[in-house]
């Protein structure tokens, strides 16, 4: 009997108790990643493609096999059995024609493929 009114007080005092609810975990600012280094790569041997504009590609390169806008930037693809070539073009920060700021390169089947020889083989392949 004892041991029922021990438990019962016990029980009886933890009601007492106030639950208050569990403190919210404190905000956390999450600071946004700096922007990606831009990469740079030597444009000796690209002169053809860097800097120029899309009217310019056409004249070297012939028509674009792809030819993709979204917003500002623009993709130009020119797909050759030597390699594909894609261009990114974007419009220059003191305006103007959008001009060609990198280059992908591959192979047919997706292997990477040297910028220089890739825009070289494209332009042979144009004046043949």
């Amino acid at each position: 009997m004892r041991r029922l009114v021990a438990l019962a007080m016990m029980l009886a005092a933890a009601g007492c108790v106030s639950q208050q609810p569990a403190a919210a975990p404190p905000v956390r600012r999450v600071q946004a990643p700096p922007p990606p280094a831009e990469v740079h790569y030597s444009p000796q041997g690209l002169e053809n493609v860097i800097g120029r504009t899309a009217a310019y590609l056409a004249a070297e390169f012939g028509e674009p096999d792809l030819d993709i806008r979204e917003g500002p930037a623009r993709k130009l693809q020119y797909s050759r059995p030597a390699c594909v070539l894609d261009a990114y073009l974007y419009p220059p920060k003191a305006g103007g024609d959008p001009i060609v700021t990198w280059i992908d390169t591959r192979l047919p089947d997706g292997r990477d493929a040297n910028r220089v020889s890739c825009v070289t083989a494209l332009l042979e392949a144009r004046r043949r």
